[in-house]
């Protein structure tokens, strides 16, 4: 018999939430080496050049908390591009190419182990990390300014390299979600930290076939499901991840080779819609190909959400999704 995405209640230890910071499956094996830069795009080979460069760099001494250094003194490094660039395997590539100890996570992540260890016992692990690689960088709320402007203050001042991905500026981070004038301080002192590379180019998930696959019917998503795969109802899902902390939603689908969805509908709640992005974030990381019925993977998020304040995080989670329901294979 299938799993059921709704039966998981996973518990996790706080030792163990560090330990678990690395690259996810999707990029275990990025490097410099293998990420191909497009010609059309000289962008790319020049954040390839600033990432091996930052990469091998010594770890920096303490300095005065957010005492803005020269720009060849930075402590951070940070790929700015839209979607489907590689910003992702550049930075696991850093990762990879960086001094231990070193962890990998994304903005997510690194907020929900704040709230699982509390904020000293987090600032206090990571200061002892040579590397932090946080991708997917994002301010969504006020409480989330302060805090990472205040986590990355500490870690710098500890000598602590961070590299980063987003695909928005540092100074213009938390733009158009609340209001930002306000938290003008904290998001400029975000923004001293870090060298900036821009990485242009096309979303390489959808080169050639931008369009979401055809929805499948009930019944055919239902049919011949693998015992390492999950059959659920998305209604079912959705109401299961009110109960589960995002910090989980990773080991929540570790293991399941495919996940199989009945009844795709269009999302109106914005925290509903939140919680499935980083869902579908943690079976990207997974390699985890996605099957369902119901609406196609471009329609899950109502057209308010995509010209709202997240609207950059629905659109990748929409690309990221429309991936997974292309690799998914009917038995």
């Amino acid at each position: 018999m299938p799993v059921a995405i709704c039966d998981q209640f996973p518990a996790v230890a706080a030792d163990e939430l560090i330990a678990a910071f690395v690259p996810p499956p999707r990029f275990r094996d990025a490097r410099f080496s293998n990420y191909i830069p497009n010609p059309t795009f000289p962008s790319q080979a020049a954040a390839v050049a600033a990432g091996q460069v930052f990469a091998a760099r010594p770890p920096k001494q303490k300095r005065r908390l957010f005492k803005a250094p020269p720009p060849e003194l930075r402590p951070g490094l940070y790929f700015d591009g839209g979607f489907g660039v590689g910003k992702t395997h550049l930075l696991a590539s850093v990762w990879h190419a960086g001094s231990a100890p070193k962890v990998f996570g994304t903005f997510v992540e690194f907020t929900n182990l704040v709230g699982a260890l509390g904020f000293a016992q987090a600032a206090e692990q990571l200061s002892d990390q040579s590397l932090v690689c946080i991708d997917e960088f994002e301010l969504d709320d006020p409480g989330d300014t302060v805090l990472m402007s205040t986590l990355l203050g500490r870690l710098t001042t500890a000598g602590v390299r961070v590299a980063a991905t987003s695909n928005t500026l540092p100074d213009r981070l938390g733009e158009g979600r609340f209001a930002a004038d306000d938290f003008l301080r904290e998001i400029q002192a975000l923004s001293a930290q870090f060298d900036v590379v821009r990485v242009d180019g096309d979303d390489y998930r959808h080169r050639g076939d931008p369009e979401a696959v055809a929805p499948r019917d009930d019944r055919t998503v239902g049919r011949g499901v693998a015992e390492s795969a999950s059959l659920d109802d998305f209604a079912d899902v959705m109401n299961h991840l009110t109960h589960v902390h995002p910090s989980r939603y990773g080991p929540m689908v570790e293991g399941i080779s495919q996940v199989h969805l009945r009844g795709l509908t269009t999302l109106t709640d914005q925290s509903a819609a939140l919680r499935l992005v980083v869902l579908i974030d943690r079976l990207y990381d997974r390699d985890i190909p996605v099957m369902a019925s119901g609406v196609p993977a471009d329609k899950v998020f109502d057209q308010d959400m995509l010209t709202g304040g997240y609207r950059k995080k629905y659109f990748r989670a929409m690309s990221r999704l429309i991936a997974l329901t292309r690799e998914a294979s009917v038995d």
